[in-house]
């Protein structure tokens, strides 16, 4: 991929992409360039990846073919204003944030320009995201190709329209946090009939893990994996039973809801 590639913001996020593009050579590590107002982030990914950092956004802007802003959604509006007179004429504006849509970010540019919204999750960390992309309408078909290669150097992606990405968060973004509390309580429970903490950990997390591998490789419906595994007057069909008694999927539902109206509230709040 003969592009250079910027990051406004160096946190969490920022470091798995760019971890994401290094290990799988779409560009060498000099045609990355990340800024952020302290050191500490710049020096890992400096030392780790051997890319170029800088404390000045402009000196991103100006570098990058592909720049994203990898800040919190409070800070667009201060950083667009600040580099919307530096950045090329042909650039691809990449947005990892929620609450932040395409019209609001076209409003703080004043012009016309490429831009592709995102939802990645935590799991790119891992080089297991969950991302959600969609661009404008000035975005090529080839040019989000890219974007799509770039995300899918960590992990899966799914283009979708914009009007579902307030759904996003709370079926991809937000959702390994719900996970994590479902492999505590599953930890828990094992822990109450006498396994020790580690390895009750270690089994739920890798039951969680092949269960969701078993979903997106088999292709079958999760009803149908779901059934496999309840033989009749089982221990299985009994636990799902007592989970059904007590709502568990519509309390999923519930709290996904909740999140979805967070994140529209986040969205109106940004317009």
């Amino acid at each position: 991929m003969d592009k250079n590639i910027g990051f406004i913001g160096c946190g969490n996020m920022a470091k798995a992409i760019i971890g994401g593009i290094v290990n799988s050579k779409l560009v060498s590590p000099e045609n990355i360039m990340a800024s952020n107002p302290s050191n500490k982030s710049l020096d890992f990914v400096r030392d780790k990846y051997e890319v170029r950092t800088t404390n000045n956004n402009l000196e991103v802007a100006d570098f990058s073919d592909i720049l994203f802003l990898a800040v919190k959604p409070n800070k667009y509006k201060e950083i667009i204003c600040q580099i919307k007179n530096s950045v090329k004429k042909d650039v691809i504006i990449v947005s990892i944030a929620a609450g932040i849509t395409i019209e609001t970010m076209e409003s703080y540019f004043e012009r016309d320009i490429k831009i592709v919204r995102t939802m990645p999750n935590t799991p790119a960390l891992v080089g297991e995201a969950m991302s959600a992309i969609c661009g404008n309408y000035i975005v090529s078909s080839e040019e989000l190709a890219t974007i799509v290669k770039i995300f899918e150097s960590f992990g899966k992606t799914e283009i979708i329209e914009e009007r579902l990405m307030d759904a996003i968060p709370s079926i991809s973004g937000s959702s390994p946090a719900y996970v994590y509390m479902f492999i505590e309580a599953l930890a828990d429970g094992g822990v109450l009939r006498g396994i020790p903490r580690e390895k009750a950990y270690k089994l739920a997390a890798q039951a969680v893990l092949g269960a969701a591998k078993m979903v997106l490789e088999t292709g079958k419906h999760p009803g149908e994996l779901k059934d496999s595994v309840c033989s009749p007057g089982g221990t299985t069909i009994e636990a799902i039973y007592t989970l059904e008694k007590n709502n568990f999927r519509g309390t999923i539902i519930s709290a996904m809801e909740s999140c979805t109206e967070k994140a529209i509230k986040m969205s109106n709040s940004n317009k």
